[in-house]
């Protein structure tokens, strides 16, 4: 009776929602999947691609899992962490976020029975950890180096790897075309690490094959004045003068007085104002540069007097695309035009304004330094051009790892289908539950051949059968066999040169293992509710900042002096 009278505890405070145990757990697993559901279709060469319409009524077609995952507003908490993987799997190697959100849904997947028998999450994480170590020891075992090879082979081999990742996307049916425009622009960059260097710039109209890569800088016409059609528009061994400041002539601030006892003073300020301006074009004109490129604006009046003196000029140019001049043209961006010595100006082989649909485009090439590569991409649709651009980026992400890391491995689901022939074969090694736990973690990995061919309209069963049976042989001759995209059957990977970079499948079995770890580790889910008294603060506070706000308005207006 006593027991039966103790008052309750309160811990937290009054409509904190808690949710805990297994039920908990079983939420954020059946959240992960549901993410996983929606990016899953988009997988592999015969991917369905998602169209996404926001509230401000912009639309856009990808098949890209890192932008789809992006533009989802997902509010599930457990369910960010794959937003989270996506992205980073995309800003570390570019390709293989739709491959990382998917099998991290299919650990989870593979997780729920035994999570739903009784089974503690934590002899799950730790199987799946270790299953991870062999999978990714396994890839390295299994992976070829491209090192040693002259230029030519690794442009070929490099070009491979661009084309299978192309071959998911958009501009697929174009993927050696532009394969070998994103490899020919990795190696102009050469070591630079900065992916800006890279630029790349959308022209509406035409076909996919009217696109083309510039060895050097370019960049649309930026806004101009009058007398700019008199500038010549090509110059041969040019010297380029990078400035960030303003060429405009400029009046006094509006808050500045200034007191004449005499009106006819008022013209020494004209003249004053006048002299300033025409002493930056003068000592432009003196460094000899025949080119002058700013950050800001370039005035009507400096556009006249460049023009008079057959000079190009250009204002209001990107910051990236000054930077990417400079870079490529070995000038630095001056902030004054006094004293400019020869060390500062730029250099290119030749300068042209070329027509570009009904665009015209700035061309700088046969730069000294070279760092530097400038795609100009063609098109129908705008997102059409907007993806195909999202697609280059993961292809020229591609080629850099791949250069960096020089070892690739089987695509088209042959690496998937081994790790996982690999891990069964382990798990009848080992006593206890850990051998089932990892026999479903192989499992899971057949997700992403099986996913291919569910994908491609082809039998999935069929299709994973045959695979299980070539990759079973003892002699080791079907480690490179994946699904054949053409035929619907199994065609060696390496031979149909479908290849990727193994640090991609590093990287994803990687982050997958960890979200699938981290949202298995959670039994419990504690949301705080809003405070009343901080809404109450925050509307008050608001309410009288737009009171105030408008007082000061008002004074202004009635052209009172501020004190």
């Amino acid at each position: 009776m006593a027991a039966m009278m103790q008052p309750q505890i309160i811990l937290l405070k009054e409509g904190t929602d808690t949710s805990q145990g297994k039920p908990q757990l079983i939420s954020n697993i059946n959240a992960c999947m549901a993410v996983a559901d929606v990016v899953r279709t988009t997988l592999g060469p015969r991917g369905m691609d998602k169209l996404i319409h926001d509230e401000k009524g912009n639309t856009t077609i990808s098949n890209d899992g890192a932008t789809i995952m992006k533009l989802l507003d997902i509010v599930h908490p457990a369910a960010k962490i794959l937003v989270d993987i996506a992205k980073s799997q995309d800003s570390e190697v570019g390709d293989g976020t739709t491959t990382v959100v998917l099998l991290a849904g299919e650990f989870l997947k593979e997780a729920k029975p035994f999570i739903d028998d009784g089974v503690h999450s934590q002899n799950l994480i730790r199987s799946y950890r270790t299953a991870a170590h062999l999978a990714i020891e396994k890839i390295k075992e299994l992976a070829v180096s491209i090192e040693g090879k002259s230029l030519e082979e690794k442009k070929s081999l490099l070009a491979k790897c661009a084309a299978t990742t192309l071959s998911s996307k958009l501009i697929g049916g174009e993927k050696e075309f532009f394969a070998s425009m994103v490899v020919d622009a990795v190696l102009a960059i050469g070591n630079e690490d900065r992916l800006n260097m890279i630029g790349i710039k959308k022209v509406p109209g035409g076909t996919m094959r009217d696109s083309f890569l510039v060895n050097g800088v370019a960049f649309k016409k930026t806004f101009s004045y009058a007398g700019f059609e008199q500038q010549p528009k090509k110059f041969v061994n040019p010297k380029i003068l990078l400035l960030n400041i303003e060429l405009e002539l400029k009046s006094e601030k509006e808050n500045a007085e200034i007191r004449l006892s005499d009106p006819l003073q008022y013209q020494s300020i004209v003249d004053a104002e006048w002299n300033i301006i025409y002493d930056k074009l003068d000592n432009c004109v003196k460094s000899g540069a025949k080119i002058v490129l700013s950050r800001l604006a370039i005035g009507d009046l400096g556009t006249q007097y460049f023009a008079d003196r057959d000079i190009f000029c250009a204002g209001r140019v990107a910051e990236e695309d000054l930077q990417r001049v400079a870079a490529a043209t070995g000038g630095t961006v001056q902030t004054t035009v006094n004293n400019v010595i020869d060390e500062v100006l730029g250099s290119c082989d030749l300068f042209e304004e070329r027509q570009v649909g009904n665009e015209r485009v700035n061309i700088f090439s046969g730069c000294p330094s070279g760092q530097t590569a400038t795609i100009v991409l063609r098109g129908g649709a705008d997102q059409f051009i907007e993806e195909a651009e999202r697609s280059l980026h993961d292809a020229i992400m591609i080629v850099r790892r791949a250069l960096r890391n020089s070892t690739v491995v089987a695509g088209g689901g042959a690496i998937d289908m081994e790790i996982s022939r690999c891990l069964r074969q382990h798990a009848r090694t080992i006593p206890g539950k850990s051998q089932l736990f990892i026999n479903s973690y192989a499992q899971s990995l057949e997700a992403i051949p099986h996913q291919l061919c569910d994908n491609a309209g082809f039998d999935a069963t069929d299709v994973l059968n045959k695979l299980r049976q070539k990759h079973a042989l003892p002699s080791g001759e079907g480690v490179p066999y994946g699904v054949d995209i053409n035929t619907g059957g199994i065609a060696d990977s390496f031979a149909k040169f479908v290849w990727e970079p193994a640090v991609v499948k590093i990287n994803a079995i990687n982050a997958a293992t960890e979200a699938a770890c981290l949202i298995l580790s959670v039994d419990d889910t504690v949301k705080n509710p809003k405070s009343k008294s901080a809404q109450g603060d925050a509307a008050a506070s608001a309410v009288g900042g737009r009171g105030r706000g408008g007082a000061a308005f008002r004074v202004r207006g009635w052209g009172m002096r501020r004190q």
